[in-house]
């Protein structure tokens, strides 16, 4: 007997109802499916569906209902969020209205939203329209980007360059990440610009001897002992001088001794840096060099003297009488400018040909530069004079602690002969006259248009303040020095040794393919003039002035970065080495170095 159920009251027998994924994929589709052929499923197939198999549910009824109205399609409570945690659905039997009434209204709202129905074309016309409207809707937005970025695109290409800077996640003092391409077949033409030295066909080197400037075969009017005081170079550039001395003194030259008691104190003698025999052999010709004084004047007490700026007259006198005169110093003896072409001749003679370095010394130079350029791209060589002893005599404390400022202090005072010991660092550093911090030194690199990429050769020695190099890593990774590209075993001869680690890093930053110097000290100075000699090689003489007003501007948000790059290019569009005469000045101190410009004494234009 079957049971009768009217289409107001439905009776159900209570019983719990386990509904799975599975169950509701496959079961919806075969509701779709009945519903396209106008053949809803039995009773017993619904009975069975929602049952899970379970032993079947007498049920019957007087009216046709659609299978729909038993699927459940969703699981949310009255504010709609859903019960993701829960694994199982508990359906209980109650009164239509509260239990089955919901749950077909449930079923009904989801099979109108999933089929047809009986205006199956009207669906599908729907479903097309939306469809052409969406596609028409992403095509415009497409259009209108393309659009965009053609007109920045014929934008940049008219300023022939594009300058793509990510957006930092902070406002840090952090080095911005820039990278400058040329677009299309300017690209190569650009990279090639940034590496390429000054136009010097026209110039050529001219120190040869005319056969008045030869040595004369008459006994010398005596000896001259030479005490070379400073660094390596402030030695060689004062070494060089006194070889012009001692030509215009007609006087014999000891080998000089070096100093020993500078603030690297370096036990190194002459001919331990230099190839002292080279030195004679090349200088014969302009004078005579000895290793000692003869015996006859050994017992004799050398007149100690600091030397003059005049080197006749009184002082020739006194060494045709005393024979033998020691010149307690060596630097900046002569005057750069007004001095008779054969005497520039000489000390360009002495700088740049006569003291070469010892042979150990040579080859490893040789060694580094051969690694570094292994993979034919080009190197920069950045002189960054961040250096304990170089920030303690100029007084420069910037992004250094209030401990590393004070230990600074202490040792300006310390040392003796650096006069100046009362230092504003603020207005020196804003005078441009404090060296680059590696973090200036990056994002002067950066401004130029360097990439991240470029391959780098440190030319110092320790950098000092507890963020060390870090800053310029950060942004140019590629970091070379002489304690990376060497072995171990092969640095071992030069340890402790700073005047040779310095001929090393000399040999590599004259080779370099661009050499940038951060302050103009001896080194900078001495490199520089070394590659006007060897033909204006790209050499970068920073505006510190300017950048550091710059600089100050762009932290403090006043100046974008496309600014402050586009100022700094501008800036140094005419500071890369290329031939000009050297530069006069009211005094010694404020004008160029004969040894950082000898031109046009030692080179001369093609007629």
């Amino acid at each position: 007997m079957e049971v009768g159920i009217s289409r107001r009251q439905t009776t159900v027998w209570e019983k719990t109802v386990t509904l799975q994924p599975s169950f509701l994929s496959s079961h919806v589709t075969l509701f779709l499916l009945s519903s396209l052929h106008r053949q809803p499923p039995s009773l017993q197939l619904l009975h069975n569906m929602f049952s899970g198999g379970e032993k079947s549910l007498p049920v019957t009824t007087t009216t046709r209902r659609r299978a729909v109205d038993f699927v459940e399609i969703a699981e949310e409570d009255g504010a709609g969020h859903n019960h993701h945690q829960q694994q199982h659905h508990h359906v209980s039997a109650g009164p239509a209205v509260g239990g089955c009434g919901m749950l077909h209204r449930k079923m009904n709202a989801m099979l109108r939203v999933l089929r047809p129905g009986r205006n199956l074309s009207r669906w599908v016309l729907k479903a097309l329209t939306m469809l052409v409207i969406s596609t028409m809707f992403l095509k415009l937005m497409l259009m209108s980007r393309f659009l965009e970025f053609h007109a920045n695109y014929k934008v940049m290409n008219h300023n022939s360059y594009f300058l793509i800077r990510p957006v930092l996640a902070n406002h840090s003092n952090m080095v911005q990440r820039v990278v400058r391409e040329k677009n299309g077949a300017g690209h190569a033409l650009g990279l090639e610009q940034l590496w390429r030295s000054p136009r010097s066909d026209n110039y050529h080197k001219c120190i040869d001897r005319s056969s008045e400037e030869t040595r004369s075969k008459t006994v010398p009017n005596g000896y001259i002992l030479v005490h070379a005081n400073g660094g390596l170079n402030q030695m060689k550039t004062g070494i060089s001088d006194m070889v012009a001395i001692a030509k215009i003194m007609d006087a014999t030259l000891v080998l000089p001794s070096l100093d020993h008691k500078s603030f690297w104190t370096d036990p190194s003698d002459f001919k331990e840096i230099f190839d002292w025999k080279h030195f004679k052999r090349a200088l014969e010709v302009d004078i005579e060099v000895v290793e000692s004084l003869p015996p006859e004047f050994a017992a004799v007490k050398p007149l100690r003297k600091a030397p003059p700026s005049y080197y006749g007259g009184e002082m020739l006198g006194l060494l045709r009488r005393q024979k033998v005169i020691e010149f307690t110093h060596s630097d900046s003896r002569l005057a750069n400018n007004g001095v008779p072409d054969s005497i520039q001749r000489i000390r360009c003679r002495a700088m740049y040909e006569a003291l070469r370095y010892t042979k150990e010394i040579e080859e490893l130079g040789k060694k580094l530069v051969n690694r570094l350029t292994s993979n034919k791209e080009p190197y920069l060589a950045l002189h960054l004079r961040y250096e304990k002893d170089m920030l303690a005599f100029t007084g420069c404390t910037h992004s250094l602690t209030s401990k590393e400022a004070q230990e600074l202090r202490k040792l300006r005072y310390k040392v003796r002969h650096w006069k100046e010991k009362r230092i504003n660092s603020t207005e020196r550093r804003l005078q441009g006259g404090c060296p680059m911090t590696p973090r200036e030194a990056a994002v002067f690199l950066e401004a130029l248009g360097y990439p991240s990429a470029t391959k780098i050769y440190i030319v110092a020695g320790e950098i000092y303040g507890q963020n060390g190099l870090n800053d310029l890593v950060n942004k140019y990774p590629n970091i070379h020095s002489h304690s990376s590209l060497a072995t171990e075993e092969e640095l071992q001869p030069f340890k402790q040794l700073q005047n040779q680690l310095a001929a090393l890093d000399y040999i590599v930053a004259l080779e370099s393919d661009v050499f940038v110097y951060t302050f103009d000290g001896n080194m900078a100075k001495a490199v520089r003039g070394h590659r006007v000699f060897e033909g204006f090689r790209k050499t970068i003489d920073p505006d510190k002035e300017n950048f550091v007003r710059l600089i100050e501007e762009m932290d403090e948000g006043k100046l974008t970065w496309e600014n402050f790059s586009a100022q700094i290019e501008s800036l140094h569009a005419n500071r890369t080495g290329a031939p000009h005469p050297r530069l006069a000045g009211d005094s010694q101190k404020l004008e160029e170095s004969f040894y950082a410009n000898p031109f046009p004494d030692c080179i001369c234009h093609k007629s």
